[in-house]
């Protein structure tokens, strides 16, 4: 009589010993993945609070003529303070740009005496050039980065001799004439009315082991006219020097259309 007692005892036991071998096991399988799309956003966030060396390549390509555009400086984006180097299409001499107090001063412009920096509001430049920065400012992209839609894993890459996840994207249509001037989004308005969809831009960010952004693109290709922007991102974390040009060399700019402002 004991035996259906002792063999019940020990099914109790053995269920039991299942019971806890499950939910170890749950409780120590490995957590789901991020998001890929919460996962850049967080990191671009954490970017637009730091400070970087900007090395960007721009290339455009229409009516059979094409133009490439270098931008590099360093960049303290929590401070919204920074310095560029624009190296021109057509290898004239470069233009600097300091980036503080809310405004821009450009030095090397065209109609500018030498040594005079011109200086116009940063928050009122604008975009006239397909994937262009408003003054080639790097916030301009990180901010298009942090809107990006349909984003995938698309693997592990070398970046700047370290392995970097690489993230790919889409850019809707207002993300893409995010400050454009207003005859440009026109433009970009029409090609998207003719074409009955959000015109295909795509954008990528390397994320590399630490979680730091390291290189972002923006790319198009509409068939006559392609663009493509690329920006590395290295020194993460070090400090920035920008010196603000002395009043007396600086004299009241015009926000003008040209390929170097953007």
């Amino acid at each position: 009589m004991r035996r259906p007692f002792v063999l019940a005892a020990a099914v109790a036991l053995l269920c039991a010993g299942c019971a806890t071998a499950d939910a170890e096991d749950r409780s120590t399988s490995a957590p789901p993945a991020p998001d890929p799309g919460s996962l850049v956003r967080e990191v671009v966030a954490e970017t637009r609070e730091g400070t970087a060396r900007i090395d960007e390549t721009i290339e455009l390509a229409a009516a059979g003529n094409e133009y490439r555009i270098g931008v590099a400086g360093g960049f303290d984006f929590g401070a919204d303070r920074g310095h560029l180097t624009v190296d021109p299409p057509w290898g004239t001499a470069r233009t600097d740009e300091v980036f503080a107090d809310g405004k821009v001063y450009a030095r090397g412009s065209e109609g500018i005496a030498a040594g005079t920096w011109a200086t116009v509001s940063r928050q009122e430049a604008e975009v006239h050039y397909l994937l262009r920065a408003p003054l080639n400012d790097p916030e301009h992209v990180l901010r298009q980065l942090s809107a990006l839609r349909q984003v995938s894993d698309e693997g592990r890459e070398t970046v700047h001799g370290v392995r970097a996840t690489h993230y790919r994207g889409t850019v809707d249509h207002r993300t893409l004439t995010l400050r454009m001037a207003a005859d440009v989004r026109k433009q970009m308005d029409d090609a998207r009315q003719r074409l009955g969809t959000d015109l295909p831009v795509f954008a990528d960010a390397w994320v590399d082991g630490r979680g730091h952004l390291v290189r972002t693109r923006l790319a198009v290709n509409l068939g006559g006219v392609e663009a493509t922007a690329t920006m590395n991102l290295t020194d993460l974390g070090k400090p920035v020097r920008v010196t603000v040009p002395d009043p007396a060399d600086t004299v009241p700019g015009e926000l003008v259309k040209s390929l170097v402002a953007g």
